[in-house]
């Protein structure tokens, strides 16, 4: 599905929307009348813009009056300033643009499916922080002594409360099982920064970054979800955070879905470890990105992994409080490379490689076209 086509059908639910350069070679997905400058940039940038701002929100974000609310894009483009000024891009999960997952069954099913990672602790810990939709107490992670340590982020399943799953809905859960499959004793830090809908922004997600960088050391940061730019470089905030000087943390991104060489960020920044799927040949499937920017490929399509659903009859049941089921489904996207590719990292840091080494392994899927 283009991403036009989605914004189309889906608008009147998420209306702070607004897709520029539709199909176009500067098609991007920004929140209507916002800009996002340094925090240092904020006042000359709206002093600049003058009859033109509405306010200054609590985050920094400059929120242009309504005559502009479609235009950020453009408006960020025209100032002067010597501070770089952006709007405030959209990013999206892979489900937006391939479908849900297929669910195949429960514990009981009797048909190939992945086996619950073996119990394994490693001391020292290697950590992944998760950054995705949530994570549920599917039985894979349940027991695990790291699940609980940073709260509970549960999955939102229904969000709109129509009985059916949202697009993202079990998203984070499903990425977190491949990464412990291939990396069973690695310690998971999930932070929610994707909606039900696999929507989240440059802010949300410049924020959970520090978050979780500021609550204790961090191996590894997973990102399944990313944007476009009208001016295809990389949102100025986020390559704020990510080429943090005092962070040894590796960043691995999904390179996303979008079956083309634009880059697609922050996938694409220098700093950040891009990941395309393959396909059962070992090429890079159709859906997914590709181009100089890719620094590995690893299994992305008819993936199996830890899923968690709503159980039939909880139509008008209040978000976090349906009943669930959970087992396993299958589901492709570049989001379910990246895990792959995180936990071969996880394992050579485990081995004792530095970060450095372990990003120079030979041991990292290389892009295949």
């Amino acid at each position: 599905m283009r991403l036009s086509e989605w914004v189309s059908r889906w608008q009147w639910r998420v209306p702070d929307l607004v897709l520029h350069d539709p199909d176009g070679p500067r098609e991007c997905l920004v929140r209507a009348g916002q800009l996002i400058v340094e925090p240092q940039a904020v006042q000359p940038v709206s002093d600049e813009l003058r009859r033109w701002v509405d306010r200054i929100d609590p985050s920094g974000r400059i929120i242009l009056r309504d005559e502009l609310r479609d235009r950020p894009v453009e408006v960020a483009a025209d100032i002067t300033s010597r501070w770089r000024t952006a709007p405030n891009h959209v990013h999206i999960g892979g489900p937006i643009m391939l479908g849900t997952a297929t669910w195949i069954g429960g514990p009981e099913i009797d048909i190939p499916a992945p086996r619950p990672p073996a119990p394994e602790t490693w001391d020292p810990p290697v950590t992944v922080a998760v950054l995705d939709t949530g994570l549920d107490p599917h039985p894979w992670f349940a027991g695990k002594p790291w699940f609980t340590e940073w709260g509970l982020h549960p999955e939102v399943l229904d969000h709109d409360i129509d009985g059916t799953p949202d697009w993202q809905a079990g998203h984070g859960t499903f990425v977190a099982g491949v990464l412990i499959s291939n990396a069973p004793g690695v310690t998971i830090r999930h932070h929610r920064v994707l909606s039900s809908m696999g929507l989240t922004d440059d802010t949300t997600l410049a924020a959970a970054i520090r978050a979780t960088r500021a609550r204790g050391h961090i191996d590894i940061t997973l990102l399944t979800s990313g944007c476009y730019t009208a001016d295809n470089r990389c949102p100025p905030i986020l390559e704020h955070e990510l080429t943090h000087p005092d962070s040894d943390t590796v960043v691995v991104a999904a390179a996303g879905n979008g079956g083309s060489s634009r880059p697609f960020w922050p996938a694409a920044l220098d700093t950040v470890t891009a990941v395309a799927a393959s396909d059962e040949t070992g090429t890079i499937a159709a859906f997914s990105n590709r181009g100089p920017w890719v620094n590995a490929t690893a299994p992305g399509v008819d993936i199996t992994s830890s899923h968690v659903r709503l159980k039939t009859g909880t139509e008008g049941t209040a978000p976090g409080t349906e009943a669930r089921e959970y087992g396993v489904a299958r589901w492709s996207g570049t989001s379910f490379a990246a895990p792959k590719i995180a936990a071969d990292l996880a394992n050579l840091l485990r081995e004792g490689h530095t970060p450095a080494q372990a990003l120079d392994s030979h041991s990292l899927g290389q892009p295949t076209l």
